[in-house]
């Protein structure tokens, strides 16, 4: 971490002065790793049209924090993950085994995680309120050796996309030509809803409950304005994840305000900004 904090020094703000304001300079190093993440994941989200899949994911890891919590454990984060990972594995095996629509099944396994987790956060009359913090999330409190798990994360995913884009594409795209070609459609399925689930679980404490979806959302619709092709469609969302998420942060430093909400707000601009260049360019 010196390296980096030694090269933030150089920038020109008042936090990257030598020797202070270590929690920006740590949130400055999470928002450039958590966010190639968001930016791949996002085309896929967007692409197969799961994004409330991921709201539900989000609700579920709250589950999961809540059950952590109520077994006493001093990091419920990996309960949450673990809680996560299953829900998205009977997700796609529901999706798979039966004719149930894909938004049904998401709004069953949404509304009941969140009523599991508002069960078990307020059992035997305790306050809700301990949860607060993981509706608005705070980036500004990750550690250094949270940002190595970011890191390990991202590494994993960009392996995934590297290794399994193409089976994973043309299974979202038309699944009965991906089994004729050998693709095994309900393992690539699983692997990318266990990917969210794992990111959504792990980035929540951070980005806030009530805004993580929005960033597997918004960075892939403002790529869709601008790219002609997949490669373009991936840089622009990756690019376009970072702008937002370090433009937020810093506003948010310099505002006074959540960070999570103003990365998306950011995000928010980029979207109705290259929704506006498309319909111009078109016009």
């Amino acid at each position: 971490m010196e390296l980096w904090y030694s090269l933030v020094d150089l920038l020109p703000f008042d936090w990257a002065q030598p020797g202070s304001m270590f929690f920006m300079k740590n949130a400055l190093l999470a928002v450039l790793v958590i966010s190639p993440l968001f930016g791949l994941l996002s085309t896929m989200v967007v692409h197969s049209r799961m994004s409330f899949f991921s709201d539900a994911l989000g609700h579920s890891a709250f589950t999961g924090m809540a059950i952590g919590a109520l077994c006493g454990l001093a990091e419920p984060v990996g309960a949450a993950v673990v809680f996560a990972v299953v829900i998205a594995l009977l997700f796609t095996l529901i999706r798979q085994k039966t004719h149930m629509a894909s938004d049904t099944a998401i709004s069953v396994f949404s509304s009941a995680a969140v009523a599991l987790g508002i069960f078990l956060s307020t059992l035997g009359g305790q306050s809700f309120t301990k949860f607060n913090n993981l509706l608005i999330g705070d980036i500004l409190s990750v550690a250094p050796g949270e940002i190595g798990l970011l890191a390990l994360i991202l590494l994993g995913v960009v392996i995934l996309w590297v290794t399994s884009f193409n089976p994973m594409m043309l299974s979202s795209v038309h699944q009965a030509l991906a089994d004729s070609r050998g693709i095994k459609v309900f393992w690539q399925e699983t692997v990318f809803s266990m990917a969210i689930a794992v990111v959504v679980t792990v980035s929540m404490t951070w980005v806030g409950l009530l805004v993580i979806n929005s960033l597997l959302v918004l960075p892939a619709a403002a790529a869709r304005n601008l790219a002609k092709n997949s490669a373009a469609y991936h840089g622009f969302s990756v690019i376009i994840s970072l702008v937002s998420g370090l433009s937020g942060l810093i506003l948010s430093y310099y505002w006074g305000i959540a960070t999570g909400g103003t990365i998306v707000l950011m995000a928010a601009v980029i979207f109705f900004g290259t929704f506006l260049f498309a319909r111009l360019k078109r016009g």
